[in-house]
């Protein structure tokens, strides 16, 4: 693969037609109903002469597949019912053989609820480091019965699920965007930072180009969890409005901190 952006030229990035890949339902090497990774392998060549210049795959780590592979239960992982690293990796050289490029999907604003982290934090209880990795509160109320804030999840009701202390009695709130099986990460903390980068790093080194980022316009909340009140979302045209967990500035320094973690590796990822 030769490298368009150490010379001046356009990145190949900028202009790529990017075929998008959900594994699960693209083809079946193994006649057990389940997409995978050698049905890919068994397609690179069309999609190679439909004249696309990068594959671009869905989530293809261990999941408990409560958002179709978005919930994510170990981004450093194959999917047993997808296949395995090593056919990931051979994989990603027929691609290269082939002239495409290969990109993965990343899930960076939350995982799944059976990821290790967030069983961790649960039988940790308030105030762990444990939790600190997530967005726990304590509820609203005299007896925090109420959710931290007013948030609401993108699949509908509220943004927050209550857990039991450790005790057994109602605990805290945590944060999840989207299902309760999906809890959103605290990006203010240096752990979840470098736990991502060592996941860069990671596939990158088994040979991918590059990522698309799942919910990137998420990852930084407001400071304080203030309520969205009647904040519009999405906004009128050409209004800017300060929300609180959509479209922050904030998230600009994490991925020019990506970059700079891609800029360690040769190809122009």
């Amino acid at each position: 693969m030769t490298s368009a952006g150490t010379s001046g030229a356009t990145p190949w990035w900028r202009r790529a037609v990017i075929y998008e890949v959900y594994i699960r339902s693209f083809a079946d090497a193994d006649g057990d109903g389940i997409g995978d990774i050698a049905g890919l392998r068994s397609r690179l060549s069309y999609l190679a002469e439909l004249g696309v210049d990068a594959v671009w795959i869905t989530p293809w780590y261990p999941s408990p597949m409560k958002d179709g592979g978005y919930d994510v239960s170990d981004p450093r992982g194959i999917e047993p019912s997808f296949g395995t690293l090593t056919e990931a990796r051979q994989m990603v050289a027929d691609a290269h053989d082939l002239g495409l490029r290969v990109l993965l999907d990343l899930v960076p604003n939350h995982l799944s609820d059976q990821h290790p982290w967030f069983q961790q934090a649960l039988a940790a209880g308030p105030g762990s480091p444990e939790r600190a990795r997530f967005i726990f509160r304590d509820g609203r109320g005299a007896t925090g019965r109420e959710p931290p804030n007013d948030w609401t999840s993108n699949f509908g009701g509220p943004a927050w699920t209550r857990v039991p202390a450790p005790d057994g009695r109602p605990g805290q709130w945590y944060l999840h965007l989207f299902a309760p099986g999906q809890p959103d990460l605290d990006w203010t903390n240096p752990e979840v930072r470098a736990e991502f980068a060592q996941t860069l790093r990671f596939w990158f080194e088994l040979g991918v180009d590059g990522f698309r980022i799942d919910v990137a316009h998420g990852l930084a909340k407001a400071a304080g969890l203030p309520d969205i009140g009647g904040v519009a979302c999405p906004p009128p045209a050409g209004e800017r409005v300060e929300h609180p967990h959509w479209d922050r500035d904030e998230v600009h320094e994490i991925y020019r901190g990506w970059r700079r973690v891609s800029d360690d590796y040769a190809g122009d990822r």
